[in-house]
């Protein structure tokens, strides 16, 4: 068994955006906690949690990597997450595993967007939040304008733990408030503190303020976790990682005030399916039923597939014998893991609250439920608040012969990230790689190379049309051919007709007196689908159109089959020439979430792509979020250019919605582009 108990565990994700000082300051922590022997360097490739390749040649953190430390009886397990708005899936897919999120600030640019939304997402999952301000020692730095609109903007219960103290290092000011500090009072914010501490606990606050007694520390636990675990409270901490200043009181914060395992809020577990599924309370005991969620995948070509988990119930040993989620079948713990950034480090046991990880486990899927009794089967963790990707890329590959290869590389990376996905779109016949942008894709396709060796071509996705009629026609084909021995006879009139948007296709036989015999219909209907596929005006599927067929003959000797199936694709062809065909594009439904002082600048560029914009409303914190519908055509570039005008705070979503008819330009170069081959019956 481990050498510390649950109430030992401190489970803390640090997120943040890019450039915050996240990976240098978990390398401070684990040196002060005697985990390593010194810092890394980001610069050097030194770093624990930087340890992928591609970490270490873009000098950026892609992907969550987990640490732990022992120090002063107490375990401090610490996911260290990306902060490039692309990568934020990767941080979102954390919070399950941790009592506390702690968002991390560069001092000298503030409050930036991921920032925003990692406060509010974590307090909209009830997860305990912090705020570490870190790079206190970098030059003209405004720490108290700072606060002051971390306080405007997120509350009244943002309040300091600690000041940068004159003459560097930073002042206490909750466990022995002493020292001056740079700005404010080390009183005061003391004062403040307790105040807002005391709210929670009735007899304690009668004691503060009644009998002016002073509080120690000890007395404040457990009402400072209950205003944490309520969003009361959302204690800040000055660091820097380079420097040191306030490190050691960072890990003396996350070890003696953040919560252990028994008393954040539990995790929000569901049991069943839709609306017939109800919450379940995993407990963190460790003689009970195992629990376990999957909060991260890694997949290696050399290694296999590593799953981490966080276990909320329970205890797993090397023996446990787990089922993956809905599973009937079990697999054995053959080797279980404590990781430290890439090394795996083989332990016993591990207990309620602790973040261990199985290799070679094929059956292991990000989001998964661990469980040792079916009494869980059906169990599930509440659908985190994933962006969706709406960015794509069709890939392909760059050797013939790499189709196969290529599948299961695409698979295996898209794995490891939440906000990832693939489409297989078989009337196209491309596949489509989509994420949140274009740096997401990118590094995934060079990931991809690197351990699996296989390279891609990418362009574009191509756009879904497809093509209808504008009014009814006839058409009429009379298939004969003779080569000596028996011929080919059949001949096929039919009407066409236009159907309402999303109607599909109908097919109708209204011949008499069996001028087709029944038993050629299917051919006929067979020749009509063939040439629907094909298109009429450039090359797309026809779709919501009606085919009777109303007449032909045949020959006793010389029809069959296949005569019919040319006559009827050549009779609908004949009169899809009538019927003046329109060629129509997908419109998408946009939800686009943006600052308040951006809705100029974004209607204007929905305008600017044929988009409708069908209303807007007020969002809480100064964001609006702006209803519209918009070709889907138009909105390639739609990812970066929202990025542009809003300064990385803008996001939106979409789904599809329905098709109208194209303009006539756009029709007319579809159509030249359009070269269709000469038929062979």
């Amino acid at each position: 068994m481990p050498r510390y108990a649950t109430s030992q565990i401190r489970n803390i994700a640090l997120v943040g955006h890019t450039g915050s000082g996240k990976t240098t300051l978990v390398e401070a922590l684990l040196e002060r906690a005697g985990a390593i022997p010194s810092a890394g360097s980001i610069e050097k490739g030194s770093t624990v949690c930087d340890f992928d390749e591609l970490e270490r040649l873009h000098l950026h953190s892609l992907s969550s990597a987990v640490v732990s430390m022992d120090h002063d009886e107490i375990h401090v397990n610490i996911i260290d997450t990306p902060g490039l708005p692309d990568f934020i899936g990767q941080a979102i897919a954390a919070f399950p595993a941790v009592e506390t999120v702690a968002v991390v600030i560069n001092a000298a640019t503030g409050i930036e967007p991921v920032t925003r939304r990692m406060l509010e997402w974590a307090g909209e999952r009830k997860l305990c939040r912090m705020i570490i301000i870190n790079r206190i020692d970098a030059e003209q730095l405004e720490l108290e304008a700072l606060v002051a609109s971390l306080r405007e903007e997120f509350g009244a219960e943002c309040l300091p733990l600690n000041l940068p103290a004159v003459g560097g290092g930073v002042a206490d000011c909750f466990f022995e408030p002493a020292g001056a500090a740079a700005f404010s009072s080390v009183a005061e914010t003391h004062t403040q503190i307790v105040d807002q501490v005391v709210e929670m606990d009735e007899a304690l606050m009668a004691i503060y303020l009644e009998q002016g007694q002073a509080l120690s520390p000890a007395q404040l636990h457990d009402p400072f976790e209950q205003a944490m675990r309520e969003g009361h409270l959302v204690p800040i901490c000055f660091t820097s990682a380079r420097s040191g200043d306030g490190v050691a009181e960072l890990l003396r914060v996350m070890e003696r005030l953040m919560p252990n395992p028994t008393e954040g809020n539990p995790r929000p577990f569901l049991k069943g399916e839709g609306a017939a599924a109800t919450p379940f309370v995993a407990t963190p005991d460790p003689e009970r039923h195992v629990v376990a969620h999957c909060f991260k995948v890694m997949a290696d070509p050399y290694v296999g597939k590593l799953g981490v988990f966080r276990i909320h119930q329970g205890t797993v040993t090397r023996d446990s014998q787990l089922f993956v989620g809905d599973g009937r079948k079990p697999f054995k713990v053959g080797h279980l893991f404590k990781l430290q950034g890439k090394q795996q480090l083989e332990v016993d046991a591990g207990i309620p609250g602790d973040i261990c990880a199985v290799a070679k486990v094929e059956e292991i899927q990000f989001d998964a439920v661990l469980h040792d009794s079916h009494d869980e089967d059906y169990l599930h963790m509440r659908p985190l608040p994933f962006p969706l990707p709406v960015f794509g890329l069709a890939v392909a590959p760059k050797r013939r012969g790499d189709e196969q290869r290529l599948a299961t590389a695409l698979a295996r990376v898209v794995e490891e990230d939440p906000c990832l996905n693939i489409e297989h779109d078989a009337d196209l016949n491309e596949t489509v790689l989509r994420g949140l942008g274009d740096m997401h894709l990118k590094f995934a396709l060079e990931r991809m190379q690197q351990r699996f060796g296989v390279e891609a071509d990418t362009r574009p996705p191509k756009i879904p049309y497809r093509e209808t009629l504008s009014r009814p026609a006839e058409g009429h084909h009379r298939h004969k051919k003779q080569s000596g021995g028996a011929g080919q006879f059949g001949e096929v009139f039919l009407r066409v007709e236009p159907l309402e948007r999303g109607a599909g296709f109908r097919f109708t036989d209204a011949v008499k007196g069996g001028t087709i015999p029944g038993q050629f219909m299917p051919a006929v209907e067979k020749g009509v689908r063939q040439a629907m596929a094909g298109g009429a005006v450039a090359g797309f599927p026809l779709q919501d159109l009606a085919v009777t067929i109303t007449d032909g003959k045949y020959h006793e000797v010389d029809s069959k089959e296949v005569a019919f199936v040319a006559a009827g694709k050549r009779a609908f062809l004949d009169a899809v020439a009538k019927a003046v065909p329109v060629v129509l594009e997908p419109i998408v439904q946009l939800e686009v979430v943006v600052p308040g002082d951006g809705m100029g600048a974004v209607t204007g560029e929905l305008a600017a792509k044929r988009a409708q914009v069908l209303g807007s409303r007020a969002l809480p914190r100064g964001l609006m979020a702006v209803t519209a519908q918009a070709p889907l055509a138009e909105l390639n570039l739609f990812a970066d250019r929202l990025r542009a005008l809003t300064g990385g705070q803008g996001s939106y979503t979409l789904e599809f919605s329905h098709y109208l008819p194209v303009p006539p330009g756009i029709q007319r170069q579809l159509a030249e582009e359009w070269k269709p081959h000469p038929e062979e019956d």
